[in-house]
């Protein structure tokens, strides 16, 4: 079983949880994720299985899109709904004065982990700190907002709140950023929904829920997979014949005349010359017209790979 499943995945599972029930439901044997969402959140989880898994790591630096409900006026133990409230403020800011603070958010800025997270310190996750009633000193880190746009706002009544599209770089803890928009307002405020809606160029229309991959039938489930080379999105391709191919697959480099490229996607002829499909090798960098392998298929994965196929429509 190797490929990518495009999961919606649903509110109140772990990304551990769903990644091991899609597991069980495709009878994978080796299974991964690119990047965790919260319980809290719902959308887009790309996972891994089989060869697929030695390129999950390339996805951990994409780019994420969310939308976002912050509830003003309320601060939180955790930065979301699960916690304990804190602190209520009234909320007295204007709509200028939410789109001027929502400025100040925008490009690299200064984030503090949550204490709710699992980044670890001395080797321990500091949810597990928090556990204990621990608050333990976390530096700082750079993030990039790269877009915040504000979709809906309600400032009075009994339940303020913002809704938020955020574009963001790797590593940016969305909790975060709504309570501090809620501390530059002067009222707190702590997160209420999170939905990831795409994550480098995979996007919410291009996912299954859990409840619809339960529904189909085995080979239904299987056609639900996407190819792993999907997780290779710009990378330069290089077709190699079937001389070259072998011997890149041993690991030897392969001179030739490409240009010099950090990341290039290596494929090889498929077996059966009546489809047309190609055979993914691995990855690789070209320097100085050397093709250098990076992480490599097996033959046995390319194999299974290629008999997984279905042929090409005449």
């Amino acid at each position: 079983m190797h490929g990518v499943l495009l999961l919606d995945k649903p509110l109140g599972l772990s990304s551990n949880q769903a990644l091991q029930k899609a597991k069980w439901l495709l009878r994978a044997e080796k299974a991964g994720h690119t990047g965790t969402l919260d319980p809290l959140a719902t959308g887009v989880l790309p996972l891994c299985f089989g060869a697929a898994t030695k390129f999950s790591q390339l996805h951990l630096d994409a780019d994420k899109t969310y939308e976002t409900t912050v509830r003003l006026g309320i601060k939180t133990s955790t930065a979301d709904a699960e916690g304990e409230v804190i602190s209520t403020r009234p909320v007295r800011c204007t709509p200028g004065q939410v789109v001027e603070v929502l400025d100040r958010f925008m490009g690299p800025i200064q984030q503090v982990p949550p204490m709710h997270s699992a980044l670890k310190k001395d080797g321990k996750a500091l949810y597990e700190y928090a556990r204990d009633g621990e608050t333990v000193e976390r530096p700082p880190r750079e993030v990039v907002i790269h877009e915040l746009e504000l979709l809906d706002l309600q400032l009075q009544g009994d339940t303020p709140f913002l809704r938020l599209r955020v574009l963001c770089s790797k590593g940016t803890y969305i909790r975060t950023l709504g309570e501090d928009i809620g501390e530059a307002l002067g009222c707190g405020g702590h997160l209420v929904a999170l939905r990831r809606i795409a994550t480098g160029p995979f996007d919410q229309s291009q996912c299954i829920d859990l409840a619809t991959l339960e529904a189909l039938e085995e080979t239904g489930r299987h056609r639900a997979l996407r190819p792993a080379e999907i997780l290779l999105d710009g990378h330069e391709a290089i077709m190699l014949d079937a001389d070259n191919a072998g011997r890149f697959l041993s690991g030897m480099r392969r001179r030739g005349s490409w240009p010099d490229a950090p990341r290039v996607a290596v494929f090889g002829p498929a077996r059966d010359k009546e489809t047309a499909s190609r055979a993914l090798l691995g990855t690789a960098h070209v320097k100085a017209c050397e093709l250098i392998p990076g992480r490599l298929l097996s033959p046995i994965e390319i194999q299974q790979i290629l008999e997984n196929q279905a042929p090409s429509e005449p």
